[in-house]
């Protein structure tokens, strides 16, 4: 199954509340906190929602 790697770069300070919720339910906590994930329908709704605070990179 494919797998994405996830990096927060930007501060959810000041953001809506369900874009902290997404990171979280992501797995981030601070910026440049790195997860990988696999890549599926739901994350990457979750990934669009929060488009403008993360890096997406696909992994092998």
């Amino acid at each position: 199954m494919p797998q994405v790697k996830l990096t927060q770069t930007k501060s959810v300070i000041g953001g809506k509340q369900n874009q902290r919720d997404t990171l979280r339910t992501l797995g981030l906590k601070r910026i440049g906190h790195t997860v990988v994930r696999e890549d599926s329908a739901q994350v990457r709704g979750m990934i669009t929602t929060v488009a403008h605070l993360v890096t997406v990179e696909e992994v092998d």
